[in-house]
């Protein structure tokens, strides 16, 4: 991953999750990939899809909380009380993530007893431009 997409990256993760202590860096471990850092912690992944000729990213967050307590765990984690978790119609496994009322990702279970979870978002290019 180019410098430039990491640095671009984590203006989007800033203002999509709220939050200016995110920071975005190349893998040490897989340099086309990326790792999400809010402190000195890692809290996620960034992976690049190219395969149908369009650029764009997978986000990808493991939650280590029930589905009770999501949303609180997202906006404690973040700083931002307005993320907001909306149940995805007749789906019981997943929920959407949102930001001040916009769709940002998709919250799902990682097991039958909905005792963890992964975030996922997806991130296209157009996504990444200069507002």
């Amino acid at each position: 991953m180019e410098k430039v997409e990491l640095q671009k990256l984590q203006s989007f993760l800033r203002r999509s999750l709220g939050n200016d202590g995110i920071r975005v860096a190349a893998d040490p471990k897989n340099p086309d990939d990326a790792a999400v850092h809010l402190g000195e912690r890692k809290i996620a992944s960034i992976s690049v899809d190219d395969e149908d000729g369009d650029r764009s990213f997978a986000f990808e967050m493991k939650i280590p909380v029930g589905r009770e307590a999501l949303q609180s765990y997202l906006r404690k984690l973040f700083e931002n009380d307005r993320l907001s978790i909306a149940a995805r119609g007749r789906k019981t496994d997943s929920v959407e993530l949102n930001a001040n009322g916009e769709f940002l990702g998709v919250i799902s279970a990682d097991d039958a007893k909905l005792s963890s979870f992964t975030l996922q978002v997806a991130i296209l290019d157009f996504d990444l431009e200069e507002e």
